[in-house]
């Protein structure tokens, strides 16, 4: 259970050593929006090569439902975070934080999963969980910074949401220990219907706006990258 918590942690640890980075070294607008395009081809490729196979080992209509109990669940979060923080600035870029909630949680607990029934966790799935999380996280990181949140209170966000994941992973683990039989197929698509909810509502607009029309390339750029990585 410790080995699971500390792998779901670690594959999470990307987002907190970018929270340090963006108070460090400046990051133009156009930079931001190349980032958040690349980790917006990254997420389609997590889904399309990693999530959806994973959930193929559930009947249909389960994975159509867990689909969109991710999608509602990432929306109902998003405007929550609307009425408190506003639509824009902050708000918009929390609105990508709590999708990397709705994404990592289920994938650490899958982690979980894994490791309970034996199936090997290549050191390579790893570090493409661990990279594509430095785009993900860069672009809302960088709005939260210019709307006057401090390193201390970006890291402590951050660390949150890789102990969530954590303690998600050793959940996973004690599942699959008490259930051997469960393969963490309908999380896969709980965290897929999520993520593309997130994509569509608020990093590829997120992108956009501050990319250009580079934004495309750079998302194609990720989704290459995902691929060869898978």
């Amino acid at each position: 259970m410790i080995q699971a918590f500390l792998l779901g942690t670690l594959a999470q640890s990307s987002l907190v050593l970018t929270a340090l980075i963006v108070h460090r070294v400046p990051v133009s607008t156009r930079v931001v929006g190349a980032f958040a395009a690349f980790g917006s081809g990254s997420l389609l490729g997590a889904i399309s090569f990693s999530l959806i196979p994973q959930a193929e080992a559930a009947p249909v209509p389960q994975i159509s439902l867990s689909l969109l109990i991710g999608a509602f669940v990432y929306l109902i979060s998003d405007r929550i975070v609307e009425r408190r923080f506003g639509g824009e600035g902050a708000g918009a870029a929390l609105g990508i934080v709590v999708g990397a909630v709705v994404d990592g949680v289920p994938e650490s607990l899958i982690f979980g999963l894994q490791l309970a029934i034996g199936q090997p966790i290549s050191a390579a799935f790893v570090l493409a969980v661990w990279i594509s999380n430095i785009p993900q996280a860069l672009a809302p990181s960088v709005d939260l910074a210019k709307s006057g949140w401090s390193t201390a209170r970006l890291v402590g966000m951050w660390a949150v949401v890789g102990i969530a994941c954590g303690v998600a992973a050793g959940l996973g683990y004690l599942f699959g220990i008490v259930d051997p039989s469960l393969t963490g197929a309908l999380a896969a698509a709980f965290a897929a219907g999520g993520l593309l909810a997130m994509l569509a509502d608020s990093l590829m607009p997120f992108a956009f706006q501050r990319g250009g029309t580079w934004a495309g390339i750079f998302t194609v750029l990720g989704f290459t990258v995902s691929l060869a990585m898978s």
